[in-house]
This record gives structure tokens, sequence and C-alpha cells, in this order.
């Protein structure tokens, strides 16, 4: 009896150890896993230029689910990121014949100050942020469109520093990869080391409370989506490099996966839990779905999004199985 006993306690703590792994550490354990599935099916998936094709076309979409994870960790959602990109890029490949620096600046001030208004909306009209982000979603989109007629723009090959952004290699590392490798580290220092990342944790985990002790809610909120606004702007400028033209169309439905990443990543839709690197893997494992997905050469673009709102439901299901047992 005793035997039996310890065994099934062994199993209990096993079960207990295994399910916090899972929570914890289950997306990159999930990359790890169809890494070497995929290491298996496909003889061209660990070859270099497949795994640096896969971080490089991921970049920009890692820096947009950046700030859509400090988003949601205050407790917000951004649903307007995708549409920044792609005005971002649009005015940086307008502003490219007057030189680089003036595109890049440009690019990223335009969707900054689209950002500041969202933060202002969410935190001093108190509107809903899933309203005011899907109109600045629209009105941005529109504004892209309508600014280009509805046409690409090319970027000039004088803008050399915006080509170079998005194609540029130092020391055989993609210029965008190593980008998101220093913003990810900031982005960390900033929400564990600093007093705004610790506001940011309390607003989102309960704002009456964090007002109580002090923290100012309306100034988080405006950092945060002022913060999702500018990387939507970089991630847009890169593009725009990479692509060497300026698309109005471009991003469509990155607000989704980078919602997808963060989720994955294990930041909790409610706010108050969560970090970046996570986030970081889960872009990676999206793209590897997805390059699985081209590599098998069965599955259309169109199912390609239906696996992937299933996954996120999924996704979220287990997460709120875990905050209910929490």
């Amino acid at each position: 009896m005793a035997a039996t006993r310890s065994f099934a306690l062994a199993l209990m703590r096993f079960w207990k150890h295994l399910a916090k792994l899972l929570t914890s550490q289950g997306v990159l354990l999930m990359l790890l896993s169809l890494a070497v599935f995929a290491s298996f099916r496909y003889e061209t998936f660990l070859t270099p230029l497949n795994l640096m094709n896969i971080m490089r076309q991921n970049s920009m979409l890692a820096i947009v689910a950046l700030g859509m994870t400090v988003v949601i960790l205050s407790g917000g959602i951004d649903l307007s990121v995708g549409s920044l990109v792609a005005l971002g890029g649009v005015v940086a490949a307008m502003l490219a014949g007057q030189g680089s620096f003036v595109a890049i600046i440009g690019g990223i001030a335009s969707t900054t100050l689209l950002g500041v208004v969202n933060g202002l909306l969410v935190s001093h009209a108190r509107l809903q942020p899933f309203v005011v982000t899907l109109f600045t979603a629209s009105a941005a989109r529109g504004l892209a469109l309508s600014i280009t007629e509805e046409k690409s723009i090319a970027v000039p090959p004088t803008a050399s520093g915006l080509v170079w952004l998005g194609r540029g290699f130092i020391a055989s590392v993609p210029v965008p990869v190593i980008i998101v490798a220093l913003l990810y580290f900031a982005a960390w220092f900033m929400l564990h080391r600093s007093r705004l990342g610790l506001h940011m944790f309390a607003v989102g985990d309960n704002e009456e409370a964090s007002r109580l002790m002090g923290v100012n809610p309306n100034r988080v909120k405006l950092a945060v989506y002022t913060f999702s606004g500018l990387l939507s702007g970089l991630a847009g400028v890169i593009l725009a490099g990479r692509l060497g033209a300026g698309q109005p169309v471009a991003a469509f439905g990155w607000e989704t996966d980078a919602i997808a990443a963060t989720v994955m990543g294990g930041t909790f839709l409610v706010g108050g839990q969560g970090s970046v690197f996570p986030t970081l893997v889960g872009v990676l494992l999206l793209g590897m779905m997805y390059n699985l997905l081209n590599l098998e050469g069965t599955i259309t673009p169109w199912w390609q999004l239906v696996l992937r709102g299933g996954f996120l439901l999924m996704v979220v299901i287990f997460q709120q199985r875990i905050a209910q047992r929490d």
C-alpha cells in the first residue's frame, strides 16, 4: 500500500510539473517539436537559406507583435497595426526621393502620431480600445489607398539606406533580424527593470487597484499605444525597403497574426500576465507553420487561413482553462 501511495504521489507531482512546463514553455516545446518533424520530412528545411528566410520574412511581424504584446499586457488591444504598417511603408516610399533619413523618420512619425491618437482616445476619451483601433485601422488603410491612388509607390535606387534597412546584412545576418533582437532585449528590460514596465503589468492586472497605488493608467495607456504605433511604422519602413515599394494593401491581416503570436507566447488577452520573448517564439512558430505548409504544397493559402484561425482558437481555449484553474 505504501509503495502504491508513493507511486501515486510521484505521478501526481510529475503531471503537476508537466502542466506547469506546458504552461510556461509550451510554445517553445511546440516550436522544437515542429522543427524536429520538419527536419525529417523536408530535406530543404534545415538548409541555412530556408532558416534565414524564415527569420527574415517574419522579422517585420515580430516587430508588430512586440507592440501588440505591450498593449495586451496593459489590458488593451490594437487592431490598427496592419494598416499602420501599410501607411508607414507608403509614406516612407513617397519621401524616399528626399533621402533615406527623411523617408525613415517620416514613415515612423506618421504612424506614431496615429498611435498617440489611439492612446488619447482610449485613455482620456474613455473609449473602448476595440472600437478606437478598429476606426484607426479603417482610416489608416483608407488614407494609404487614397494618397497612392491604390498603386504601389516604388522606392528609388538613390534611397540606399532605406533599401539596406530591409535587405542589408551585417556579418551575414539580415539587418531586420538584428533590429528585432535589439528591440526585444530593450523591451524586456523596459518591462521587467523599469517603473513603466511595472505600471503596465499593474494596469493590465487591475486598473482600479493600480490607480489606488498611485499609478496613472492614462499615461500607461498613452505610452503603450504610442509604442505600438511607432513599431508598426518601423515595420512598414523595413517592409518597404525589402519590397522596394510602399504598398497600400500590405500587411493585410497582420493584426490577427500579431495577436496569435502574442497569445501563443502566453500573454493573456485580459492583460497583466506575459512577456516578450515568448511572443518572439510564437512569431517563429507561426512562420515555421507557414513555411511547412508552403513546402508541403498541397494546402492553398485560403485553407492556411482556416488552419491559422483554428489554431488560435485552440490556444485561447487553453489559456482560458489555465486562468480558470489558477
